[in-house]
């Protein structure tokens, strides 16, 4: 039996196709029509004015952040819940990473964020922007977050790394906020092997952050930098394989809600096992159903109280048998990189990590893969 992989990129002959096409036409050097044919289409995909394509997801947020003022002696809130790549760029431009804990879908609580918004303004700290991640492909609570932050004079940059294809109320990931980024990883929804997006309305912060990504070169005839700028940039070649994917977008995203719904009729029964965003609970989930979320990564919750299996047993019988899963993110305020610094936690994101699995979810996994997978899974969980 072959390995069953987490998340593995879906790559096809149209793929190979689209990347012979930017290699024949010799543009295989950073930039090219590739790179500006893809901006425009993620761009109008998401319904937002200016899209900006970059060597990843962590490039978009490092520059957004600058553009929004980001640097020493100011703020920036993050969800405690995400990935080290959405707090590590705010660490990068010199400001101070403020730590928010989540509800229980595991998105940040809005709730918390203004409360530490406030809090830090009181003291005098300027917070020059708060994050949002949309978590495995779910979106935040924009209707509290939006007009909060308008209130208090705080821009929002979405860190939609993992919400291509998503929705909320309607309106598509990426079109929330001052600005946005995508993360074209090998293991998202669609990818560029490496790569990311910088989105926003604001066409002169787009214009700033594409000055800075290709090295802040001044526009005369010699080489003239007058400040410091970053290698940044997206290549024509990847940028090619990124339209190849964006072309089978609506196809991979129906496939990852069919493994959803594979998931959810095969474990809902069993004791203990809840599903990541479907739950509704007193810390504020919101109820939701999968039809805006795009399903990236299906994440189970172990109750304590109903089962005793632990996530660790469960990923160590799934790797048995040759299957890849793997722990939800541990909590930037839990990381020890992040120890000295500043959070507000209600201990939602902690009881997350410890409960928390990721399955096997990319659109390239046959039927009879996730029928392997859940063979395990149900074994390992009904005698828990």
């Amino acid at each position: 039996m072959s390995r069953i992989f987490l998340s593995k990129a879906d790559v096809t002959e149209v793929e190979e196709q689209y990347i012979l096409d930017a290699v024949r036409s010799g543009w295989v050097a950073p930039l090219g029509p590739a790179v500006d044919a893809f901006e425009a289409e993620v761009a109008a995909r998401t319904g937002v004015a200016h899209a900006l394509a970059l060597a990843s997801g962590t490039a978009a947020l490092h520059l957004g952040l600058l553009e929004l003022g980001a640097g020493p002696g100011t703020a920036v809130i993050v969800p405690s819940m995400t990935f080290a790549a959405s707090a590590m760029p705010v660490v990068y431009t010199g400001a101070e990473p403020v730590f928010v804990d989540s509800r229980d879908d595991g998105n940040v609580d809005p709730g918390l964020m203004m409360e530490a918004i406030d809090t830090l303004q009181a003291e005098g700290t300027v917070v020059v922007a708060a994050m949002s991640v949309d978590l495995f492909g779910r979106c935040a609570d924009y209707d509290e977050i939006v007009p909060g932050l308008q209130v208090r004079g705080v821009p929002l940059i979405e860190d939609a790394a993992e919400a291509l294809g998503a929705a909320y109320r309607g309106r598509p990931a990426g079109s929330f906020g001052e600005a946005a980024v995508f993360s074209f990883n090998g293991n998202k929804i669609m990818t560029t092997s490496g790569g990311g997006m910088l989105l926003s309305n604001n066409e002169h912060l787009i214009e700033r952050a594409r000055y800075l990504s290709t090295q802040a070169r001044q526009p005369v005839d010699h080489y003239e930098h007058t400040e410091v700028g970053f290698n940044y940039r997206l290549s024509n070649v990847l940028a090619a394989l990124g339209r190849a994917q964006l072309s089978r977008f609506e196809g991979m995203l129906a496939r990852r809600r069919e493994i959803r719904e594979m998931y959810v009729e095969g474990l809902s029964h069993l004791p203990g096992v809840g599903f990541l965003g479907r739950d509704t609970g007193a810390q504020g989930g919101s109820g939701r159903g999968d039809e805006e979320d795009n399903c990236w990564l299906t994440c189970i919750k172990l109750d304590p109280d109903a089962t005793t299996v632990t996530p660790s047993q469960l990923i160590s019988e799934l790797a048995g048998e040759d299957i890849e899963s793997r722990r939800l993110w541990k909590p930037m305020h839990l990381q020890p990189v992040f120890a000295s610094r500043r959070s507000f936690v209600n201990g939602q994101s902690q009881r997350l990590f410890d409960s928390g699995v990721t399955l096997p979810s990319g659109s390239a996994l046959q039927d009879d893969d996730i029928e392997r997978v859940l063979k395990v899974l149900k074994t390992v969980l009904a005698v828990g």
